[in-house]
């Protein structure tokens, strides 16, 4: 699985942990990748590893939205977290952490790859919305 690919089901692991408890998390990991990969015919099979990983990062993501919300609010003027779309919001928290807290992808990578998926799952208006937000945390 390329990072493109892992990229896209961390958000939507994270979409997932919108709407359902923390302790239900697990549960639903494990119905996200039944009914996914299941369903996809371009997808034949995810490794054990790419399943762990991605599970991984949606989690560290989660375990830190206070701090990633903090800063998004800070810079986001006119805005907060709590009137901005889901999806924007949550592209915008997985590329703060992409930029501030992983070290393994560039900067410049985690907010081309945000307007990628802003224009796959947002409105028509959040790839401009997202990269504005992006351009003040960088």
């Amino acid at each position: 699985m390329n990072r493109a690919e892992i990229r896209e089901n961390v958000f939507k692991l994270l979409f997932c942990n919108e709407f359902n408890e923390k302790k239900d998390m697990p549960k639903q990991y494990e119905l996200f990748w039944d009914n996914v990969y299941n369903e996809d015919e371009t997808v034949k099979s995810i490794s054990e590893k790419d399943r762990d990983y991605i599970a991984e990062r949606a989690g560290t993501i989660a375990e830190n939205i206070e701090k990633i919300d903090e800063e998004i609010n800070r810079v986001s003027v006119g805005w907060t977290t709590k009137r901005m779309a889901m999806v924007d919001l949550i592209i915008i928290r997985l590329a703060y952490y992409e930029m501030k807290m992983d070290e393994d992808i560039p900067q410049k990578v985690a907010v081309d790859q945000a307007i990628e998926l802003a224009k796959k799952y947002g409105s028509d208006d959040s790839p401009a919305f997202v990269n504005g937000i992006l351009a003040k945390l960088f």
